[in-house]
């Protein structure tokens, strides 16, 4: 992360820990809420772990897939104390949670129709939890944190396009925090914490390779680490290096292999699609034929025999 992105969020936790008065005139429960994402390896669990320290905050991690219903959801919130980081990690996962909930219910309304004994079989799935998207607002809104303040909530996520924008629009996720993958700053301070150095000559051919390569900060970070005594600076460095050409190549690999992927399925549909405009021809052709007018190859000379033959189109 560079260093006026975290300069900004420390800002804003210095602002939302010391805002007891402030919240408290404009009547708004005292939380703050954080939306996290971006792709795995890319430091959320990290920056939660980082805000708890530097707040000297308590975590609550809560695994909603645990939690029964609405109630004990309330009765969870209740009991975390104030000065406290609420996380709901993957929140993507936890549950139906994006936006496609009412017509996920009426397909599985329809399948049960259909077969009585699925609706048996997903009976034990369903009772595990039945929080819903409307209590998880409530918990969000503070509606159910009156009776305490100072608590920041904290969603994560990798995928932020399923999430269902009422759950994390502002005012309830305040903040949205994109959590990318490891540019130059961010590798200079992991080889400062993980090797101990400012500069090298190969910290150019690094800055290079991860403009062109995406690389998590956590991949970054394995192959940094030493391994024994005798991996020097220099040999991580390089071995950094290998790491980085090497997700270079699959990822051109793996983009050639889905543009030929691509490429073959168009092809398929265009054949597919010829194939189809045959066969209707074949089948106007012989329909044609049966009411006894002879085979036409276009439409013009079609539409003229069956006007001189009297025949209906």
């Amino acid at each position: 992360m560079d260093s006026k992105k975290k300069e900004e969020i420390i800002n804003d936790l210095i602002k939302f820990s010391e805002g007891k008065e402030y919240y408290a005139k404009i009547g708004k429960a005292w939380k703050r809420g954080y939306l996290l994402y971006g792709p795995p390896g890319t430091g959320k669990s990290s920056m939660i772990a980082a805000m708890a320290n530097y707040l000297n905050y308590d975590i609550y991690d809560l695994e909603l897939t645990t939690v029964k219903d609405n109630t004990e959801l309330r009765r969870l919130l209740i009991e975390t104390t104030s000065k406290s980081i609420i996380v709901i990690e993957d929140i993507d996962c936890s549950l139906d949670l994006t936006g496609q909930r009412k017509k996920k219910k009426e397909q599985e309304k329809d399948e049960e129709k259909k077969d009585p004994a699925s609706k048996m079989a997903k009976g034990e799935e369903e009772s595990s939890s039945k929080v819903t998207l409307s209590g998880l607002l409530n918990f969000i809104d503070g509606l159910w944190s009156a009776c305490g303040g100072e608590r920041i909530i904290v969603f994560t996520t990798n995928y932020v396009e399923k999430l269902d924008p009422a759950l994390i629009r502002r005012g309830r996720m305040d903040k949205h925090i994109e959590m990318s993958y490891c540019g130059f700053e961010a590798f200079k301070v992991l080889a400062k914490n993980y090797l101990d150095v400012d500069s090298h000559e190969l910290f150019a051919t690094i800055d290079h390779l991860l403009e062109e390569t995406d690389m998590t900060p956590a991949d970054v970070a394995e192959n940094l680490m030493p391994k024994s005594q005798n991996e020097d600076v220099e040999t991580c460095l390089k071995k950094l290096i290998e790491a980085i050409k090497t997700a270079k190549e699959e990822a051109t690999k793996k983009a050639e292999e889905e543009a030929r992927l691509k490429v073959e399925k168009e092809e398929k549909e265009k054949q597919e699609a010829t194939q189809e405009d045959v066969k209707v021809d074949e089948s106007l052709a012989k329909d044609v034929k049966e009411n006894g007018v002879d085979v036409v190859k276009d439409d013009k000379t079609l539409g003229k025999e069956v006007k001189e033959n009297g025949v209906t189109a």
